[in-house]
């Protein structure tokens, strides 16, 4: 279900991003301009070079765009230095990766309350990182490693270390990438199971039209340009 309100949680404008090249720039993007409402799932579509994951890092504010703007919870992204924008995100915005992006040196547990410390909730984060934990089914492995779980539990992991601060936006990059088809089934049901019921907006990039056609809007990016899919 869609919020009635009418401040975008993540809205771009004419947004695009080149790099220089021997015979000039090259376009990665070329004015993107998308709305992403309260609660709810938008997926963009697009073969791998697409640009698809350059267009996530500009939307979340991990990298600066060439032109154009984002708004970030009703934040313009260009106002901010990376100090800022890392303080927006904290415990507003979480992400999964299609590699995981686990610190091998924590424990699961540990590693769920990551986000929490940096959002300066230390108070309870321990609580809070077990809920969360419990949540992806994975309360017999919060003593674990990464190394000591597999590809499924990893990624359970980092679902609920990105759901754990209770956050407005999560931000997905192709998550079931790295999983076979029966595992990746069996996380996607969580992520979509989960984001609905805490009202989390997703956005999530991906190549695989199946994943998309689970989200309420799907888009397209071919040559840099964005376009209904």
């Amino acid at each position: 279900m869609v919020s009635e309100s009418s401040s975008p949680v993540v809205q771009a404008r004419g947004l695009a991003r080149w790099i220089p090249g021997p015979e000039g720039p090259v376009s990665i993007l070329a004015g993107v301009d998308l709305d992403v409402a309260a609660a709810e799932a938008v997926a963009i579509l697009g073969t791998s070079g697409s640009g698809k994951s350059t267009l996530l890092g500009l939307l979340a504010g991990l990298d600066s765009p060439s032109a154009g703007e984002v708004h970030l919870l009703g934040t313009a992204l260009s106002a901010l230095d990376e100090d800022g924008r890392a303080a927006l995100r904290a415990g507003r915005v979480g992400f999964v990766f299609q590699s995981f992006q686990l610190l091998p040196a924590l424990t699961a547990l540990e590693n769920a309350m990551l986000p929490l410390e940096l959002a300066g909730r230390g108070a309870g984060a321990r609580s809070v990182a077990r809920q969360a934990l419990e949540r992806v089914g994975l309360a017999h492995r919060l003593g674990h490693y990464p190394h000591q779980l597999s590809g499924g539990e990893q990624q359970r992991v980092a679902i609920a270390r990105a759901f754990a601060p209770g956050p407005r936006v999560l931000f997905a990059d192709e998550p079931t990438g790295n999983l076979d088809r029966h595992t990746g089934e069996r996380v996607v049901d969580l992520l979509f199971d989960l984001r609905a019921a805490d009202g989390t907006a997703l956005v999530m990039v991906t190549h695989d039209p199946d994943l998309a056609a689970r989200c309420e809007r799907s888009y397209r990016l071919d040559d840099g340009v964005l376009g209904a899919a």
